[in-house]
């Protein structure tokens, strides 16, 4: 049976109604562009300087789109979701430096989260970004197949260990693991990394995800080829299904440098380009392993049909829908109500280091059309409801 997106009383079941009244004060002031611009810019002037606006952080938007600033501090959120059918992964969101020790801390947290998955149903993921494992221009120039000096060369071959202790373990405990995917002209790269993980460990199942942005016009091509790889080496396919974060980046860098967008020319394109990648996977669902990360309504419910169509049980181990933590409650609720395997990714650090993440997810909210406007038509909808019921 088909997932009903409208009904508020499922979706926000868990919000009591002081954190239904933050939830639309807050994509009240999302909705207002000028606002976020301004809001911004100060929220950035008063971390710089320091300023103690981190309260004010913490009680407002931080607690609406983050789990806490450690894992101890998301498992009240965890096991609240769980007990409504709705699965978590944990997002160490807090932005690194470029040193090769902020780069081991980043392994050893994706490790220590390893053993966390392992010993929780609710976390059926671990995740972790590869920039989280090594600098981003070392991944850009591996991507341009530029030549490493030999300090390079030392410093790529401690990335690559980075990423196989971490497969390695996630193999060994048999927990899932998704890797993300970051800007295009450093994701060549991370992919070649990926695949080579995948070949290692994913022989009986997919243990490692690499995941698909597909506002890239170029995915659909990478991934009919993945597979052909997949059918001739003997591997499964972990894929996590995304249209991608990094949209006006991407085509201002190809502005400025003179190259052909990577990017699909219009939102219909690269919902097209979507649907086509989770159609191909299902038409192959004995490579593929997917995690649809969607916020987008038509695309879940072509998903939903697929499964249905194919007579595929709504909890197959092999389909996960994922929203992000504070959105989309309508979509993730509904569909673990109805027996789907649903998840929530959930952010999480120290308020101060979360900052960049809070900040791309407000500018995001504005610019995706219709999303802010939909999310706060629900909540108006459910705040009605309640005050009807008394």
């Amino acid at each position: 049976m088909r997932p009903n997106f409208e009904n508020t009383a499922i979706a926000f079941e868990l919000k009591s109604d002081s954190q239904l009244e933050r939830a639309y004060f807050l994509f009240k002031m999302i909705s207002i562009e000028p606002l976020v611009k301004i809001g911004t810019a100060l929220t950035n002037v008063a971390i710089k300087a320091h300023l103690p606006v981190e309260g004010l952080i913490r009680t407002t938007v931080f607690d609406h789109f983050c789990g806490g600033v450690n894992e101890k501090d998301c498992l009240p959120i965890i096991d609240n979701m769980y007990g409504n059918g709705v699965y978590s992964v944990l997002d160490y969101s807090a932005e690194g430096k470029s040193v090769d020790n902020q780069f081991d801390f980043a392994m050893e947290k994706t490790l220590e989260i390893l053993d966390f998955v392992k010993e929780k149903d609710a976390l059926p993921f671990a995740v972790f970004k590869p920039t989280g494992f090594g600098r981003f221009k070392l991944f850009e120039k591996v991507t341009a197949g530029t030549k490493l000096t030999e300090e390079e060369q030392a410093e790529w071959g401690r990335i690559v260990n980075r990423f196989e202790k971490v497969c390695q373990k996630a193999h060994n405990l048999d927990v899932s693991l998704l890797i993300d995917a970051e800007e295009s002209w450093m994701q060549d790269a991370a992919d070649d990394l990926v695949l080579d993980m995948m070949r290692k460990y994913n022989k009986e199942k997919a243990v490692v995800f690499n995941t698909f942005q597909m506002y890239r016009w170029d995915r659909m091509g990478y991934i009919i080829k993945l597979h052909e790889a997949a059918k001739e080496e003997g591997f499964k396919i972990g894929a996590k299904v995304v249209r991608g974060a990094y949209m006006e980046k991407e085509n201002d860098r190809a502005d400025d440098k003179g190259y052909e967008s990577p990017i699909c020319k219009s939102k219909r394109l690269t919902d097209e380009n979507f649907d086509a990648a989770i159609d191909y996977m299902m038409e192959h669902l004995e490579y593929f392993t997917i995690f649809a990360g969607t916020h987008n309504e038509q695309s879940t419910l072509k998903l939903v049909d697929l499964m249905e169509e194919k007579q595929v049980s709504p909890d197959d181990s092999r389909i996960w829908f994922g929203q992000l933590f504070g959105m989309s409650d309508h979509i993730t609720y509904n569909l673990a109500a109805h027996g789907y395997s649903s998840v929530k990714y959930i952010p999480y650090g120290p308020v101060r280091d979360v900052m960049p993440y809070l900040i791309r997810r407000a500018e995001e909210n504005t610019s995706v059309a219709g999303q802010t406007s939909r999310e706060l038509t629900l909540i108006t909808k459910e705040r009605k409801r309640r005050k009807m019921e008394g």
